[in-house]
């Protein structure tokens, strides 16, 4: 399942409500849990997952794990957002829940600062189960924070480049493009224009076009985000006017902003049957491994091969990264049960059956490394590039925060004023926009 993508506004109401937990924990991380995990019990699970398919799976795993622990019973709750999480992680009484899945792979810093899950490191070493071997390296990095574990990944998300093999073909190119100058090129050739519209669109570049947001941008340039001191770096890291004078100058060859904008308006639903890449209004997509199984299940009258998203030019030997997140698993604070409660952590997390049937059931990629190498994982060529994406060492997700995803907003919200010529100067929005981000995070501490 993709990271859930939100407006700013939303993004910092989240933030502000997983702040409250802070003054809702008491005791500290790290006490043992006084439940015994082989008595008769009862465990409250919310994640995220609503789709019938989604559902199915997730509950044949939950079957499994009852069928290994029969004194643990698991009640689940779909369809819960982070929003919803927050409110009874702080909210606490017999009705929260004691198991959590979140999505939203950018709040782990604040789960963790704030207290809102517990300590895993106890449960892991008593498991004998060591992160940094058991799952891949990156996953391991963005479920914890400044040394806190607070949080394991369950199945992970690649991204990288999709595109329509027939139009490939009709503007005579012969393979997928590697660097940013070729990839430019590709777009270009690749784009129809009609009148003030278009009828083919090689590429969407916009930072409001679907995924196409500054942080998937920002792992092929590896944007750094923050100084040694944790002050924000955007101005003073090349790599981000890189990223940025390069969006600007690809929208700008491709039509322009103005006419970008009404295209992308008249374009279809992200989830639905006529996303634009579906319908072959726009050529190449840069998406999640999820796109493969949504294009087969549209039965497209063409066919879509996917690869690696380009890198600058200067990067060449880094082609084959990307951009990844992912679900994660906690258990939570305020939860009387977890030592059953990590039972079902542990399991789900790291059990190589368990994660791959998942993995296969919802086209994820799996986060272990026993699953990645399991001869069951699924074979099709689409999907195995994005795990090929998702092992290679240069793949990343952007740091945790205690502020949570804030500040990527705070980048993506300069790109989109940067884009339509709203900010004239690059390097004073830069500034601001570091200004901003440390004010930020110095509020939320």
């Amino acid at each position: 399942m993709p990271r859930i993508r939100r407006t700013t506004a939303a993004a910092l109401a989240a933030t502000a409500a997983i702040s409250l937990l802070a003054t809702a924990c008491t005791g500290s991380a790290g006490d043992a849990a006084p439940d015994d995990p082989k008595a008769r019990t009862t465990l409250t699970f919310w994640h995220g997952w609503s789709a019938p398919s989604e559902v199915a799976a997730i509950e044949a795993n939950i079957e499994s794990f009852e069928a290994k622990h029969p004194n643990i019973t698991v009640k689940t709750v779909k369809g819960i957002t982070d929003d919803k999480l927050n409110q009874a992680l702080r909210a606490g009484g017999s009705q929260a829940p004691d198991v959590v899945s979140s999505f939203t792979t950018d709040n782990v810093g604040r789960f963790c600062a704030t207290g809102a899950l517990a300590d895993l490191k106890p449960f892991l070493d008593k498991s004998g189960i060591d992160p940094a071997t058991t799952f891949l390296p990156q996953m391991a990095k963005y479920t914890e924070h400044e040394g806190k574990r607070c949080a394991v990944p369950l199945l992970g998300d690649a991204y990288g480049l999709y595109y329509n093999k027939k139009a490939f073909a009709e503007a005579g190119i012969t393979a997928p493009p590697k660097t940013l100058s070729e990839f430019d090129a590709v777009a270009e050739k690749l784009t129809k224009r009609k009148g003030d519209t278009y009828e083919q669109l090689g590429f969407m570049p916009n930072f409001q076009g679907y995924e196409t947001t500054f942080e998937h941008y920002a792992s092929q340039f590896g944007v750094r985000y923050f100084d040694a001191d944790g002050k924000s770096a955007l101005a003073g890291d090349p790599a981000v006017k890189a990223l940025f004078t390069w969006q600007k100058k690809l929208a700008d060859r491709l039509g322009g902003y103005a006419r970008l904008e009404r295209f992308r308006a008249s374009l279809g639903d992200e989830w639905g049957p006529k996303h634009p890449f579906h319908t072959g209004q726009v050529a190449m997509q840069l998406d999640g491994e999820w796109r493969g199984k949504m294009a087969s299940d549209a039965d497209l009258d063409f066919e879509i091969g996917a690869a690696p998203f380009p890198v600058p030019d200067d990067q060449a030997d880094q082609y084959g990264k990307g951009y990844l997140s992912g679900t994660i698993l906690g258990i939570a604070r305020v939860s009387e049960k977890q030592n059953a409660a990590w039972e079902l952590v542990k399991y789900l997390s790291t059990d190589t059956d368990a994660v791959v049937s998942f993995a296969n059931a919802i086209h994820n990629v799996p986060s272990t490394r026993a699953a990645l190498k399991s001869p069951a994982l699924g074979d099709d060529p689409l999907y195995r590039t994005f795990v090929s994406i998702a092992q290679h060492p240069g793949s990343s997700h952007a740091p945790s925060s205690v502020n949570g995803g804030a500040f990527l907003l705070t980048a993506q919200d300069l790109g989109v004023r940067w884009e339509a010529g709203r900010e004239k100067d690059l390097d004073a929005g830069l500034r601001k926009a570091d200004a901003q981000v440390d004010k930020d995070n110095e509020q939320a501490r």
